[in-house]
């Protein structure tokens, strides 16, 4: 056996830097501000589990996005953020109305219901985007033992259509389930995408218009990993600190989360890199729209492109550049753009798939 003060190291890159594809936001790499940031809250020691100055000096900016009563919960991962958030604000027997295409309906492995113990009840929705009146099709039985109990309703900005809620919509929506007992939780994974997209800040369509509790995303726009819930409704949720950590989602060496999330939205990261994927993918959507055989079936108005394209040309292409169907069977497909998607990945894409379509 060898010696292990024998064993060196053989760190090296083992892929090929230039490769990109448009299977997910998840597959690009780390902003360099953000590995700065990283460089910057290394060595030395810091006091873990969120006593350090990186996780005290994040709160500040928070509050600056969020307003004054907003406070920053760092957690792992986004299905992470979402089972503490929902935790946070649900009893035993409550339940949580959310689309039937949301995130935490069909791309959390069930965790929040079986991590959660959370009864999700799912709403057909052609657009990802709840409303009242769709809400209200769930919103009953509160006094029913033999019901699961409505207390939240949960809905993603952008959603995972690639759609993106206007903030009167979102205020239509707050209003509605408050009205009727319920807290509103905001799946914001990509939260950036949709302020892009409305020229607006993060709290016109947050604090402002009465959202509870909100999942802040970060690695889907330039971090290594880490995400946040932040808690606006500081009455809403239930032992936050203690939910968090039984759910395993407490970094200990909470700096390097911390120091990424304060990076990204100190100043204006966030948006840039958010607006660059917003225009890569309207660039995307631009150049294949009128190519007969591609149909484009939501609007574009984040970062996603969802199309509709023969399937054996999808397959072809997929050995040329990565990305995944979304509805097979349909022949429907997404493409994601990331902060580091470039126009000439975009044009090189685009002149793949004419190519495939003239191979028919």
């Amino acid at each position: 056996m060898a010696d292990p003060a024998t064993v060196t190291t053989d760190a090296k890159r083992r892929h090929d830097p230039e490769l990109r594809g448009f299977a997910s936001d998840n597959y690009a790499g780390a902003h360099p501000e953000i590995l700065a940031a990283l460089a910057l809250a290394n060595g030395g020691h810091q006091i873990s589990y969120g006593e350090d100055e990186y996780t005290q000096a994040l709160q500040r900016v928070i509050r600056s996005h969020f307003g004054q009563t907003a406070q920053a919960f760092p957690v792992f991962n986004g299905t992470g953020a979402n089972v503490v958030a929902l935790q946070s604000v649900t009893d035993r027997w409550g339940a949580v109305i959310c689309a039937d295409s949301a995130h935490i309906h069909v791309d959390e492995c069930g965790a929040p219901e079986r991590v959660g113990g959370l009864k999700l009840l799912p709403v057909p929705t052609p657009d990802g985007k709840l409303t009242p009146e769709l809400i209200d099709r769930e919103a009953y039985g509160w006094d029913d033992e033999h019901r699961a109990m409505p207390q939240v309703v949960s809905i993603a900005q952008s959603t995972e259509l690639g759609t993106v809620y206007t903030p009167d919509e979102i205020r239509a929506i707050c209003e509605h389930a408050h009205q009727r007992g319920m807290l509103v939780h905001l799946d914001g994974s990509r939260l950036a995408n949709a302020a892009a997209s409305l020229d607006r800040p993060m709290r016109a369509f947050t604090n402002a218009v009465g959202v509870d509790i909100l999942s802040l995303g970060g690695t889907k726009n330039g971090m290594v990993f880490g995400e946040a819930v932040v808690v606006i409704n500081r009455e809403a949720p239930r032992a936050m600190k203690h939910v968090r950590k039984l759910s395993m989602q407490l970094p200990s060496k909470m700096r390097f989360v911390s120091v990424q999330l304060e990076a990204l939205l100190a100043g204006d990261l966030w948006l840039r890199n958010a607006r660059h994927a917003n225009t890569m993918a309207r660039r995307l959507a631009d150049g294949v729209g009128g190519v007969g055989g591609v149909e484009i079936v939501h609007p574009v108005e984040s970062n996603a492109v969802f199309a509709k394209v023969p399937h054996d040309v999808a397959e072809r292409l997929q050995k040329r550049f990565r990305f995944y169907f979304w509805d097979e069977a349909a022949g429907l497909v997404r493409w994601m753009c990331s902060f580091d998607t470039t126009e000439a990945d975009v044009d090189s894409f685009t002149a793949a798939l004419v190519e495939e379509l003239g191979r028919q």
